[in-house]
């Protein structure tokens, strides 16, 4: 098949087959676990019961006509792409966005990618010593990913998508309440969807890190903690009383000048991860929070939310 062809037959910009094709050239991929051993490997990803037997019903066996010649092309390919980079720690989307309409093969292509890179980057964090709790309290954001693209009906799975490859290439690390991203001198902070975001669990988090880092990754030197986040929108301080976690994060870092040209449309952020839809019309989300109730009040007002990034001293 032709790059032409595969792109035609998945519905995508030969651009992004392109893409892949050229990343992954002659690298190696990685075999997925066998089906047997996958309930447990996914029960240990957290992933739910809804998902897991969607995936299983998926699953890319020999002669499955789910797996057409090119779905199997870029599951084989993606899975290269990543692992090619395995120690890399900037964003890498995995391949093209698919038509998830289309069955579980389609749906859960680059869970599927997920999978297969397990056991290569629980290989690179043994011989970085991070302690086996670490890796699976990590790699379980699979599982909550999953769960909040199920909530979502779909929508959040394109972000999520390039995001995961950053676990499966070594380069975030869940250290108690936080996840933190290794980077050009700077650890990168992402707050997971587990619950309220207490100041004494952040600073639990960040102690955490500043030991886990120089033990794990003594030939790499951190400076500051960085954050790009719609949590550090000062506008929030106008809605949010001055104790709530959110304000209270935010005055631990020194704010950048502000760039609209930066990050993702907060807007579309603050709705995504406030409500976890993206289709709701705003008179119709619930305003059972402050937060919530913030959010829709400054939209509806004709406001806009700004991503904003910041740092603090290690």
């Amino acid at each position: 098949m032709d790059l032409d062809d595969i792109a035609a037959r998945l519905g995508v910009p030969v651009e992004d087959v392109d893409r892949v094709h050229r990343l992954a050239g002659d690298r190696r991929s990685a075999p997925l676990p066998a089906k047997a051993d996958a309930p447990a490997i996914l029960d240990r990803l957290a992933v739910r019961p809804d998902d897991a037997a969607e995936i299983l019903a998926g699953w890319p066996e020999p002669g499955s006509p789910l797996w057409t010649t090119e779905l199997r092309w870029l599951l084989d390919r993606s899975i290269a792409v990543v692992r090619a980079d395995l120690g890399g720690y900037d964003w890498l989307p995995p391949g093209p966005e698919l038509p998830r309409d289309r069955g579980p093969a389609w749906r859960h292509l680059y869970v599927y990618a997920y999978l297969a890179l397990v056991d290569v980057v629980r290989g690179y964090h043994r011989d970085h010593r991070v302690p086996d709790a670490v890796s699976w309290a990590t790699l379980a954001d699979l599982g909550r990913n999953l769960a909040v693209d199920r909530r979502m009906r779909g929508d959040g799975w394109p972000v999520m998508q390039s995001w995961l490859t950053l676990h499966s290439r070594g380069a975030v690390y869940e250290l108690g309440r936080l996840q933190h991203q290794r980077g050009n001198g700077a650890i990168g902070l992402h707050v997971p969807e587990s619950g309220p975001l207490p100041p004494e669990a952040v600073a639990a988090s960040l102690d955490e890190a500043r030991a886990f880092f120089p033990r794990h990754f003594p030939e790499e030197r951190y400076t500051v903690f960085s954050c790009g986040s719609w949590l550090l929108d000062p506008q929030l301080r106008e809605y949010l009383p001055e104790d709530s976690n959110i304000v209270r994060f935010q005055r631990r870092f020194e704010l950048e000048p502000y760039q609209e040209s930066e990050g993702p449309d907060a807007d579309i952020e603050m709705l995504r991860f406030g409500f976890r839809t993206l289709t709701i019309p705003l008179d119709e989300l619930p305003r059972r929070t402050v937060l919530q109730r913030a959010i829709i009040d400054h939209l509806r007002a004709g406001g806009h939310w700004h991503w904003r990034r910041g740092h603090f001293p290690i």
